[in-house]
């Protein structure tokens, strides 16, 4: 993995899904680095135990944390509007990075307030709502960007969005796995759509988090228990997003979707134009966004 010294001193960024795993590392690794931290996640309990620990590690952290369950828009929109007072707390006028980490399994189907399945509702459309919410914010920052995490999982999975809402065979495996692919495909779109800003997709590799035992007990759980034994440190792909937050990519002809500081090459399903385009259209009709 390439590593280099970052310069990431008063960037602003937000990172959802900061209480565990990638994005409890991220949220670590950004304030050593001397960024102004916004983290977000759905329990008190564990935002307070995070903020803790990275004080802990960081005595002088510049970290705030933010509530909000994203399976549910209405509190996807009160985290973009918490977000925008402490930018202004804090004296910006503008987002740097935005990461959209947070990521839901679950082993059986269960709906939003909208009726729409949880894992697709969190996965995807919560970072569509709030790349929307705060896009004039990104695109005030000088080099703004905005970071997605996806997966390998994404590449052996056929996609129907007719029924992506609402599957009527749920397997949590497959449900997660589409939610990925969709993840690289806002990121293509977003691209095609808002040139003034740079979006990337991160496949972060295997690595050992509880993403799967946080759900309902289930086989699922049971295998994913021995399945992350085999999984990197949660430390790993942060380098690949302080990477992309700090040098300066304008030139998008190597893609966006990268794994280990470098450019990969994502299904040949990710790389659908006209799939992005009906993704985006059905997005914005599940979110009441009018984003042309």
């Amino acid at each position: 993995m390439l590593k280099k010294n970052f310069n990431l001193a008063g960037k602003s960024v937000l990172i959802t899904g900061a209480t565990s795993g990638i994005g409890l590392a991220a949220a670590t690794r950004f304030a050593q680095e001397g960024a102004w931290v916004i983290g977000a996640g759905r329990s008190e309990t564990r935002i307070q135990q995070a903020k803790n620990d990275i004080l802990q590690t960081v005595p002088d952290a510049k970290i705030e944390f933010l509530l909000a369950d994203l399976g549910y828009q209405q509190q996807v929109h009160n985290l973009a509007e918490g977000a925008q007072v402490l930018l202004a707390k804090w004296g910006y006028e503008h987002l740097d990075v935005l990461i959209n980490n947070a990521g839901l399994y679950l082993e059986h189907k269960r709906f939003n307030d909208k009726k729409i399945e949880m894992t697709f509702a969190v996965n995807h459309l919560a970072a569509f709502v709030l790349t929307n919410q705060l896009l004039p914010w990104i695109k005030r920052a000088p080099h703004g960007r905005v970071i997605t995490i996806s997966s390998y999982a994404h590449k052996t999975v056929p996609i129907n969005l007719k029924r992506i809402s609402n599957p009527w065979l749920y397997i949590g495996l497959i449900a997660y796995k589409r939610s990925k692919l969709c993840n690289i495909l806002f990121t293509s779109e977003l691209n095609r759509r808002c040139q003034d800003i740079e979006a990337f997709a991160v496949d972060p590799g295997l690595v050992n988090t509880g993403i799967a035992s946080k759900s309902e007990p289930g086989i699922s759980s049971l295998v994913w228990r021995f399945h992350r034994r085999s999984g990197t440190d949660t430390n790993v792909p942060i380098d690949t997003l302080l990477f992309l937050s700090d040098v300066a990519i304008s030139d998008l002809s190597n893609g966006s979707y990268y794994r280990d500081c470098a450019p990969q090459t994502p299904s040949r399903a990710a790389r659908r134009e006209d799939l992005a385009r009906e993704l985006w259209e059905l997005s914005c009709q599940l979110t009441g966004i009018d984003w042309t």
